[in-house]
């Protein structure tokens, strides 16, 4: 029996080893991908510490990693023939559960949507099983680093901004938290017109990188003029869409009193912590909403494959660093630990 590595959680113990698996076999309409290159995200940190745990997953351990991207190596029983062995791919980070009874009927979003490297196994491995439905073809021009962390890390804030958030040309938009998410979203607020947009975070680094990915402004949340500032920005009207990459309570409570009348905040960070808000009464009397977003859609991934590709959208500063699979858990305490202030650093089997 062939074998591989792969990075696994198991999850009963959260003890996180990179072992020596059987190279999966792929099924009928399944493709198995030679991994090229696969990101590593805060995700796989809280998966590993517990803090997220897989809501779909029946297995004892899963193989980490959502952003995934290689050639085909070999096609399954009944794939199309356009996904030829070579052919390069990008994987996208999610499948729909195929059981339920929106996937019966086909009719309508799946309640119940899979998470790759979260409810079946992911790309932290050299080879990696993808439903042909899953993949989309990368051009040879984008490197596979860049490719990879589309899925997720830009796709994510992007879908955050132009579809949950809804940013239209000239709106206020404040981002909250500008490490790996939070710096793609402010780049797809700049990309969507957002004037001004003001990158909110308590480290320097963190400021200074959101100025060169785009903020028209960066503030520091604890600064005693912040809403001085936040104010004199917006031309005293507020936000009207703020983005809470940060997932902590704080963040998303003085977000909510920076909106404007009509201003939308946007729940990106995940966290099992409780929302609240400051002055429910306020909040209700502007009109304001809260708005919860998880992931984003093969077409949000299939646009910015075009927007990367073509040169609209430049994802090398986005790309931190490269390790080997072997050190996927020292990559893992980088990101953790903000070692050398990471956006994404990618694992390369």
């Amino acid at each position: 029996m062939e074998t591989m590595l792969a990075g696994r959680l198991h999850l009963a113990t959260r003890r996180f080893a990179v072992e020596e698996v059987p190279v999966p076999e792929p099924g009928p309409g399944e493709v198995l991908v030679e991994v090229r290159a696969a990101g590593v995200c805060l995700s796989d940190a809280h998966l590993i510490d517990g803090t997220l745990r897989p809501m779909f997953n029946p297995d004892d351990a899963v193989t980490l990693g959502h952003e995934v991207a290689g050639v085909v190596h070999t096609p399954g029983p009944g794939v199309d023939a356009e996904w030829s062995p070579g052919t390069r791919v990008v994987l996208v980070a999610g499948q729909s559960c195929g059981a339920c009874a929106a996937c019966r009927r086909r009719r309508g979003p799946c309640p119940r949507t899979l998470t790759r490297g979260v409810d079946y196994d992911g790309g932290w491995a050299q080879y990696a099983l993808a439903r042909e439905d899953t993949l989309l073809r990368i051009p040879d021009g984008l490197p596979f680093d860049q490719a990879a962390i589309i899925p997720d890390a830009v796709s994510t804030p992007y879908a955050a901004v132009v579809a949950t958030g809804g940013v239209r040309p000239a709106q206020a938009v404040g981002v909250w938290g500008v490490g790996g998410l939070g710096a793609h979203g402010v780049r797809a607020a700049r990309l969507a017109g957002a004037a001004p947009v003001i990158a909110i975070d308590p480290l320097p680094g963190a400021r200074e990188r959101a100025l060169a990915f785009g903020a028209d402004l960066a503030l520091d949340p604890a600064a005693p003029d912040f809403g001085d500032e936040l104010r004199r920005a917006t031309e005293g009207a507020g936000l009207d869409v703020a983005f809470d990459f940060a997932g902590v309570p704080a963040v998303r409570e003085q977000a909510a009193r920076a909106l404007a009348t009509g201003g939308v905040l946007v729940l990106v960070g995940l966290t099992p912590q409780p929302l609240s808000l400051a002055n429910g009464t306020l909040f209700s009397y502007r009109g304001n909403q809260v708005r919860g977003h998880y992931g984003s859609d093969p077409e949000h991934v299939e646009q910015l494959v075009r927007l990367a590709s073509t040169g609209r959208l430049d994802l090398a500063p986005s790309v931190s660093g490269h390790l080997p699979l072997t050190e996927a858990a020292e990559a893992v305490s980088r990101l953790e630990h903000k070692t050398g202030d990471p956006v994404r650093l990618i694992l390369v089997p």
